[in-house]
């Protein structure tokens, strides 16, 4: 064979061993970089976010927004303000802290409660909500939340670049509840006076409640509050809940209609109207399902239609019809031995409430008065330019 012969087949030789290597390196290549995907992937922390609040007669404008603060992250962790910074900050509350921290951690967008956290987040507190609790953002409404120094209670939070802002829910807040509540004894003597009408007018910032005539003497108030099918879906998906979800599989809720509970409790009842109410209870995590406009009976019909298998009732409520011998609106579900009475672990109904501010009322003027105050001081420090 010719020297052309041999560096010919030497040249074939090569080009085979180069074509396998190649094949082979492909094929380890993707062995590889098939064994480095099969490889479990390492699990993404959760964004854990920080809301606090005095949560005063918790409504469903506070609801709101612990939903829209646990919609910016995986986890929502709330802080409930002490006592004694209320007090020092605000004015005495209205309802104590061991009843707070009950309605907070009964809504369901609530992943854990942080108990006498501070009014203001200050460098220790921020530090300690990041070291120990992991949290990525701190979170508060549009609206100012400010120090009796009329200071920002989140400044630091901002400054860090750690805040994050909420929408506030327009119509609704905890003084105008109280005014709401003091409508209901402004025609009794009892508190008919100077310092109660001085109270209301605190409360109610000068604008009065429109109203309806709801006949038979009756007056309905309208409330600022405009509820939409989307707000009422966001909504959707108490303790004494709790224990009667402990009862069975699904907590089926009826909340009666504005002219029934006007009817059985008064013209300035209910202090909140029907979506109102509807809202507070969709909030509550062991509430699978709400009637909204129950009826005033629970009857046959309504029993079989949602396949009723128990009717509870709390021994702490504004009247106890449950009792009655007549006109017992309960007489169908204890006629069929479905009907059970549980003990109420708190002793709060509206009138509780309603006698806590009238009792403390000049407490509570001060403590709208300085509310005011300060909120004029924020406002002022702000220079306002005005453009064509």
């Amino acid at each position: 064979m010719g020297s052309d012969g041999v560096h010919s087949e030497n040249m074939q030789q090569s080009s085979r061993f180069v074509s396998t290597w190649l094949v082979g390196g492909v094929v380890l290549g993707l062995s590889v970089l098939g064994l480095r995907f099969a490889l479990p992937k390492k699990k993404k922390r959760p964004i854990r976010v920080y809301m606090d609040g005095c949560f005063d007669m918790m409504h469903y404008g506070h609801c709101n927004a612990l939903r829209q603060a646990r919609a910016l992250g995986d986890q929502l962790v709330v802080g409930v303000v002490s006592d004694a910074e209320i007090i020092a900050n605000k004015g005495p509350p209205v309802t104590p802290l061991h009843e707070r921290m009950i309605m907070v951690g009964a809504v369901k967008w609530v992943d854990e409660v942080i108990s006498d956290a501070p009014y203001a987040i200050t460098e220790e507190f921020m530090r300690k909500l990041f070291d120990e609790y992991n949290i990525d953002y701190i979170i508060h409404g549009d609206d100012p939340c400010l120090l009796p120094d009329g200071t920002d209670a989140y400044a630091l939070a901002k400054k860090v670049g750690r805040y994050k802002q909420i929408k506030r829910t327009e119509g609704v807040s905890s003084t105008d509840i109280v005014g709401r509540m003091l409508l209901c004894v402004r025609e009794r003597t009892t508190v008919d006076s100077p310092s109660h009408a001085s109270l209301q007018r605190q409360f109610s910032h000068g604008h009065s409640q429109k109203s309806e005539d709801g006949g038979a003497g009756s007056e309905t108030r309208v409330s600022h509050f405009l509820p939409t099918s989307r707000r009422i879906v966001q909504f959707s998906n108490s303790k004494i809940l709790r224990l009667a979800r402990g009862l069975g599989d699904f907590l089926l809720v009826g909340i009666h209609t504005d002219q029934t509970v006007s009817a059985n409790r008064g013209g300035h009842r209910p202090i909140m109207n029907l979506h109102e109410r509807s809202l507070s209870v969709l909030a509550c995590r062991y509430a699978d399902e709400v009637i909204i406009g129950a009826p005033g009976e629970v009857s046959k019909d309504m029993i079989t239609t949602f396949n009723i298998s128990l009717v509870v009732h709390g021994t702490v409520a504004e009247d106890n019809d449950f009792q009655k011998e007549k006109g017992n609106p309960y007489a169908v579900p204890i006629s069929m031995g479905i009907f059970k009475v549980l003990d109420s672990p708190l002793d709060i109904t509206t009138s509780t409430i309603i006698r806590r501010i009238v009792s403390n009322h000049e407490a509570y003027q001060k403590r709208n008065e300085k509310k005011a105050a300060s909120e004029r001081r924020y406002y002022e420090g702000k220079s306002y330019v005005s453009g064509d």
